[in-house]
């Protein structure tokens, strides 16, 4: 039975609490905020006073409405509920539990028809009108017990992709050591002499237009290396992009801009193939065209903390990243034999990962 949000839970929206009286302080009340959402705990706290009833707890439901929709139970102390972020409360008859996983589902069906060229918003009035499946409240804790224990298994699953990521890093450093004190002493290259950048488009989408994928900031979260068996994103656009904006085998994409700093800069590597793709205007594509570098290689280079150290942004609320940064990053050139070892290395360990 399809049953209204509003029918099935509470919906208490976020306070605008006075950014005056934000801090690093813990010893006062943690503030929960868009990107604190899904990791389940704050770096901000409060030191103003604020009304009782915006006191959140752990395991309390809450929904970001800002960027990626995302939907968690908050896992730290208590804190207070702040703007753009919603507390769901389960009503008799409806399964707490149930209802996460039932939202997950929705939220995202609301992102992906959100335009990719904005940052995405979720409204109150959407959530309001907003029904899901409702069965019996038995069939409802069957589900959830279900989804429960392929959660679980999800989990372990990623902690193993988590500690495999691990180990490209370790023997990257075995290999390489830092890329920024380059302790082998290997001649180094500026990475805008190997190859060049392009800018994103921000495309005017319609409805009835030409279709094809994008890659979007949202896809850099799960992947290092995105091909044709990925699926990216389709969008509309009225007109088809010049072929300067389209993708090709070996093209390494970063984050240029966004309102978390912590993604600028962020890379990947696609091969598209035969299949048509963009990228979007919050991305820069660089394109490698010495043979001097292993793609593979690059990338990894460009994944090193002290490298994206160096491509932090510098903007005051969006950060950005753009030509000139990359201008300064000069990239070690090992010999060719030894970065080939690396990629097959690296070509062993993404068949586990598939695996997992």
């Amino acid at each position: 039975m399809m049953k209204k949000l509003t029918d099935i839970c509470d919906i208490q929206y976020g306070y605008a609490f006075d950014s005056a009286c934000f801090t690093e302080d813990c010893s006062y009340p943690p503030l929960v905020r868009i990107r604190d959402v899904k990791r389940g705990f704050s770096e901000t706290y409060y030191s103003g006073e604020y009304p009782e009833e915006y006191v959140l707890h752990a395991g309390d439901l809450l929904v970001g409405m800002d960027g990626e929709f995302n939907i968690a139970r908050w896992k730290s102390r208590d804190a207070l509920l702040n703007q753009r972020v919603c507390k769901l409360t389960a009503k008799e008859g409806t399964s707490e539990e149930y209802l996460r996983f039932a939202m997950v589902k929705a939220l995202k069906a609301i992102e992906d028809k959100t335009a990719f060229v904005t940052v995405k918003h979720l409204s109150a009035k959407e959530l309001n009108k907003l029904e899901l499946d409702i069965p019996s409240i038995e069939e409802q804790n069957l589900r959830a017990d279900r989804l429960l224990k392929l959660e679980k298994i999800n989990f372990l699953c990623e902690e193993t992709l988590k500690q495999l990521d691990e180990l490209v890093k370790s023997r990257f450093v075995e290999m390489f050591g830092d890329p920024v004190q380059n302790p082998f002493g290997w001649s180094t290259r500026p990475l805008l002499e190997m190859g060049y950048c392009k800018n994103g488009m921000n495309f005017h989408t319609g409805d009835h237009g030409i279709e094809m994928h994008c890659l979007g900031v949202g896809d850099f979260k799960d992947y290092s290396i995105i091909d044709e068996t990925n699926h990216l994103p389709i969008v509309s656009l009225n007109e088809a992009p010049p072929e300067e904006s389209m993708l090709q085998d070996g093209d390494i994409v970063f984050v240029r801009s966004n309102g978390n700093k912590a993604l600028v800069g962020r890379c990947l590597v696609v091969y598209p193939r035969s299949t048509p793709t963009t990228y979007s205007g919050f991305c820069i594509r660089y394109r490698l065209t010495s043979d001097e570098v292993n793609i593979i290689y690059l990338l990894r280079v460009l994944k090193t903390d002290s490298m994206r150290e160096r491509m932090a942004g510098r903007g005051a609320n969006i950060q950005n990243l753009n030509q000139q940064i990359i201008s300064t990053l000069n990239i070690p050139i090992p010999p060719l034999e030894l970065q080939e070892q690396f990629a097959a290395f690296v070509a062993q360990v993404d068949k586990l990962k598939v695996a997992a």
